[in-house]
């Protein structure tokens, strides 16, 4: 079924809902109605029979009760067809029409062990079902019992014309309620149709049109997380297209150097004075082109590890920021590095947190004029580090977008290295926070331990 139409779909549920109750009531009912009706049966017995003990008390009948005591026409038959016959203690029976030997021998055995005043039976005469009540009674000073019983056709000529009946009105109810149930299946999928139509236009790169739902319930919020889906495709869709501008204008102007000196040396012709220093300069554009090419690598090294489980590993923090320390203070020998490190251990991939470290402070050695304070210490259950240079101020326009690709100051290179430590820190469920401090830009990273 589920390769139907959502609207068939609804349409069919409603309506094999609908026909399994008609099915289900068709079972009970008869059961139920039979059940009731026999109830009523009774009951038009017991009310005849008082009606057979008020005759006994008449004064008419006081010295005789005989065989013409009900009467040829059965007079005091109910107008439910019930029958009265009188059995003595000798099993002499008086009744006024012919009574079944087998019915009549049993029902003599079941007045001779009954203990109660009045009690319910049923049995069958000539093959015919019969509901009928044996009463205890004194007749002309004698002990006797009243047996009265009416047939079973009467309980089931009511059970089936109300059977019938309400066949009819099932059968109606559940031919005018697919009209409903199709209108119902309709409204209910032309929202989703109209998603659907949407979406489609989403996966061929149509997603200038907005989507709007004016409703509030599940259909609504699936709309409304299209409608996200949708802007997020956009920013996404402006973020690839100035990914590959600025990459095509990054690895071109190293390439163009590279291109120009080249053919300037093949001709002879020496653009910084001399062979030697004009080589220098291809060598130089060659490692920073090289050095480009890996940033965007790792980039896209680390959108595909975000998808992944990061592998952790144990190890000192304040240890590995020295090392990288060691590494960098002879780029620029004039700085003094000022440190307040505490012995903390986190998790996370060792390999990552070493390019990130090594970013930041790349970063600060470029814009920093001779200080440099790195502390790391422990609070409120994390750990916090916090990087700081005495350099100029963060441009304010570029102070809440630095961590985008491509974004740089204006000593920058790539804008690439703080976009890189960003989305490691973020991978490492960590967050980082540049701020203009009254002297100099400080960098602040939370690390969840």
């Amino acid at each position: 079924m589920k390769n139907y139409p959502l609207s068939v779909q609804i349409w069919i549920v409603i309506a094999i809902i609908t026909l399994s109750i008609s099915i289900l009531l068709a079972f009970i009912l008869p059961s139920t109605l039979r059940s009731f009706f026999t109830r009523e049966v009774y009951a038009s017995i017991h009310a005849a029979q008082d009606l057979v003990f008020n005759q006994f008390d008449s004064n008419v009948y006081r010295d005789y009760i005989g065989p013409d005591f009900f009467g040829e026409e059965q007079v005091l038959e109910n107008i439910r067809t019930v029958k009265h016959f009188i059995i003595y203690d000798d099993n002499r029976p008086i009744a006024s029409f012919s009574i079944s030997e087998d019915f009549l021998k049993k029902a003599q055995e079941q007045a001779i062990v009954q203990r109660n005043i009045s009690q319910e039976y049923s049995g069958d005469i000539n093959g015919k079902k019969v509901f009928y009540i044996i009463s205890k009674c004194k007749v002309l000073n004698q002990d006797a019992f009243l047996v009265s019983y009416m047939g079973d056709s009467y309980r089931e000529d009511l059970v089936q014309t109300l059977f019938k009946r309400l066949i009819n009105l099932m059968g109606l109810v559940f031919l005018f309620s697919w009209i409903p149930a199709i209108l119902l299946s309709r409204y209910l999928s032309k929202p989703l149709v109209n998603l659907e139509k949407k979406v489609e236009k989403l996966a061929n790169n149509e997603w200038n049109e907005p989507i709007e739902l004016n409703r509030r319930d599940e259909i609504g919020k699936l709309g409304y997380s299209i409608e996200h889906l949708r802007k997020q495709l956009i920013r996404q869709d402006e973020a690839e297209q100035s990914f590959l501008q600025h990459v095509s204008h990054e690895l071109k102007t190293p390439v163009m150097v590279i291109q120009s000196f080249t053919q300037a040396i093949k001709d002879g012709i020496y653009p910084k004075g001399t062979l030697d220093d004009s080589i220098n300069v291809i060598d130089n554009e060659a490692k920073r082109l090289e050095k480009k090419i890996k940033n965007l690598l790792y980039l896209t090294k680390l959108d595909y590890l975000s998808n992944h489980e990061i592998d952790k590993v144990n190890f000192s923090l304040d240890s590995l920021i020295k090392e990288i320390i060691e590494r960098f203070s002879w780029h620029r020998t004039d700085i003094n590095w000022n440190l307040d490190l505490i012995p903390i251990s986190i998790e996370g991939d060792l390999e990552q947190w070493k390019i990130a470290i090594e970013n930041l402070l790349d970063n600060q050695i470029r814009y920093a004029n001779n200080q440099i304070l790195i502390s790391l210490k422990k609070t409120n259950n994390k750990t916090l580090l916090r990087i700081w240079n005495d350099g100029p101020h963060i441009e304010e326009n570029l102070l809440n977008t630095m961590f985008n690709k491509f974004n740089k100051g204006y000593k920058g290179e790539f804008g690439l290295g703080l976009a890189i430590a960003y989305k490691i820190i973020n991978a490492h469920s960590s967050n980082i926070l540049a701020i203009n401090e009254k002297e100099g830009v400080s960098f602040y990273i939370e690390i969840s331990s």
